[in-house]
């Protein structure tokens, strides 16, 4: 199937530009992204929400849109991937911040490889980026 506004135009699929998680407590979730896993929030953030230094694709969190209390397991379905320089690494300096490690490291299709838990309850997995 192909997307356009005619004929000549087709839409060109580019892929995921922003990601962002809801939290519950907005400023709990940036202690913890800030002081355990070392992110940087911008500057500047619209309303209810903080966003962090990354790339290539910027990373948030904000406020619910939703009742993040009706369900038992936020994000669901959903996999998370940030890549970092180091994963062993990172991920020793979560052990020691006494965040919870829900997946041990481990070699994968995208490098070495781990998975915590965030504030909110949140699976992320972290992975050594590929050189290029």
């Amino acid at each position: 199937m192909t997307f356009s506004r005619d004929d000549t135009n087709p839409v060109e699929w580019i892929g995921p530009s922003f990601l962002a998680l809801q939290v519950r407590d907005l400023e709990a979730s940036r202690a913890f992204y800030v002081e355990k896993l070392g992110l940087v929030p911008l500057p500047q953030n619209p309303p209810g929400a903080i966003v962090f230094s990354t790339r290539p694709i910027p990373f948030a969190i904000r406020t619910p849109m939703v009742d993040l209390d009706a369900t038992s397991k936020l994000g669901w379905g959903v996999s998370l991937w940030i890549a970092v320089t180091d994963a062993n690494a990172v991920h020793d300096q979560l052990v020691k911040a006494g965040v919870t490690i829900v997946l041990a490291p481990s070699d994968g299709p995208f490098g070495r490889f781990f998975a915590f838990h965030d504030q909110d309850g949140y699976t992320i997995t972290v992975h050594t980026e590929k050189p290029k």
